[in-house]
């Protein structure tokens, strides 16, 4: 067997971590999809950045989302198998927002991405992560995903992101952020 490839979804199924396949267009895999994307777009926005320490909080939510992907991915006698991802690390998000924010003004207009290379990348990244979210809560919604603490942390993440752009565009010492007024739209 080649270590690249199995073959088994050439008829346009997967399987799930448990028994059974699905199709490739189920809104589960649509959502570990999205999730994966997610992680791409955030592993591209940590290599563009210059601190060591958000580096590191970029990859530990990297290896978050593969703990949601696989809870995802689980069938339901597997669900709870799976379920990872709690209280605890939505409150390190929300640490993380509170320690990025500091000393970051909101803007009160919408920002134009890409100011630094780095800010847009997050950019990117955070309108990936509301992606997830809006498939996660599809998967919620049709009794597929049953994690409130999953949900509440794929929020997060997309603060957290737009935290993270507004970082980069002053670490980037650009000054403010290119931005379009709200009453012009």
């Amino acid at each position: 067997m080649n270590p690249y490839f199995t073959g088994k979804g050439d008829d346009g199924t997967s399987g799930l971590l448990g028994e059974g396949r699905v199709s490739k267009s189920d809104l589960r895999l649509e959502t570990v999809g999205t999730l994966d994307e997610a992680s791409a777009a955030l592993g591209l926005s940590r290599s563009l950045m210059k601190s060591t320490r958000l580096t590191a909080v970029l990859t530990q939510i990297q290896r978050d989302l593969y703990l949601l992907m696989a809870e995802v991915s689980a069938t339901p006698e597997n669900e709870i198998r799976f379920q990872k991802l709690g209280e605890e690390q939505v409150h390190w998000l929300e640490e993380q927002i509170q320690r990025v924010g500091q000393g970051i003004k909101m803007p009160e207009e919408f920002i134009v991405p890409g100011d630094t290379l780095s800010s847009g990348a997050m950019s990117l990244a955070r309108t990936i992560v509301r992606r997830a979210e809006r498939r996660l809560v599809q998967l919620n919604d049709s009794g597929q995903f049953n994690n409130p603490q999953g949900l509440a942390y794929i929020n997060r993440l997309s603060s957290l992101c737009f935290v993270l752009e507004l970082h980069e565009i002053k670490a980037g010492r650009i000054g403010s952020p290119t931005l379009v007024k709200r009453t012009s739209i």
